[in-house]
């Protein structure tokens, strides 16, 4: 009257044993780690590759921008330095690395 019904499992049933069952906690995992692939990591990578590939294309007379935010001409181009001329008469190296974007050749300014 105050106890429930007890029931027996049955003796030698074979346990149940599928791919879902072995393999199914794991589903959603693989699923979080495929969205974060397409979502956050892929679309990083593509950017390192542009802006590798932005860099190697540097050249002299184009205009850059540094880390640092200075705007300068490319007067020397040397490995994986560059020349860039700040100002008339001033010229710094700057790594390659460091450039945030290129602005591409510059046309001759004919206010003066």
């Amino acid at each position: 009257m105050f106890s429930s019904p007890a029931y027996a499992q049955a003796a030698g049933a074979p346990a149940s044993s599928s791919f879902l069952t072995s393999f199914g906690p794991l589903i959603p995992m693989i699923a979080i780690i495929a969205i974060m692939w397409f979502l956050i990591i892929r679309p990083q990578q593509q950017k390192v590759k542009q802006h590798a590939a932005m860099i190697d294309a540097v050249k002299k007379g184009d205009t850059v921008v540094t880390g640092g935010g200075v705007v300068g001409k490319v007067t020397k181009v040397d490995g994986d330095e560059i020349e860039v001329e700040i100002a008339s008469g001033v010229k710094i190296r700057v790594v390659k690395s460091t450039l945030t974007s290129v602005r591409g050749a510059t046309v001759a300014n004919d206010r003066a």
